[in-house]
């Protein structure tokens, strides 16, 4: 298993600025450390107009894949799983995600946003994952919060694992969070 805290898990409900946050410690991690070598990647919603259609999941290099779409309307789509009115495109989010999950020794950084219900149909994540966190490497993730009291299992797995620390974002506290998550990764990646 990771060492003790190097598993920063944000949580918080829907929309108020998981992925946001996480991207703003990484932003100033590079700008404080040019040499950084982080890997991994980050959900972002696909908008027409004011309505939100979909989801993709974007590398920290910037290639980009569908995650899940409320447009999308093939043959193959109706066989898709559901999260709520988005259909959920596994072998697209796979393709993209899982390669940037392979543990390599080089790798000072893993952001993983979002180990979520819609990337948890893929039956290869949770387990690519699971590497990471059996790895050295320090985590930067997001995770839902808890709907009606009841965790996703493998949810449950990484928020009660020994070298989590977990950050629950509101609209008051992104900032003080932002700072605290960032130090804490500095003094991590300053140790490594």
């Amino acid at each position: 298993m990771a060492a003790p805290s190097k598993c920063f898990l944000v949580t918080g409900p829907p929309g108020v600025g998981k992925t946001t946050l996480v991207m703003k410690v990484l932003e100033m991690l590079r700008a404080s450390h040019p040499i950084l070598k982080a890997q991994g990647f980050y959900t972002s919603e696909i908008r027409q107009g004011m309505e939100r259609v979909g989801f993709e999941v974007v590398t920290l290099d910037g290639r980009k894949a569908p995650l899940a779409s409320t447009t999308v309307s093939s043959a193959e789509s109706q066989r898709w799983p559901s999260v709520g009115r988005f259909k959920v495109d596994i072998t697209s989010f796979e393709s993209l995600a899982l390669p940037e999950m392979q543990v390599k020794e080089d790798t000072d950084l893993f952001v993983i946003d979002e180990v979520g219900k819609m990337e948890l149909f893929s039956p290869s994540f949770f387990p690519a994952v699971s590497r990471v966190l059996e790895s050295d490497i320090p985590i930067l993730a997001t995770i839902p919060i808890p709907k009606f009291g009841r965790d996703i299992p493998a949810v449950a797995q990484m928020r009660n694992h020994p070298g989590a620390t977990i950050f629950t974002v509101n609209k008051g506290n992104r900032e003080a969070l932002k700072e605290q998550i960032y130090t804490q990764l500095v003094d991590v990646l300053r140790r490594a």
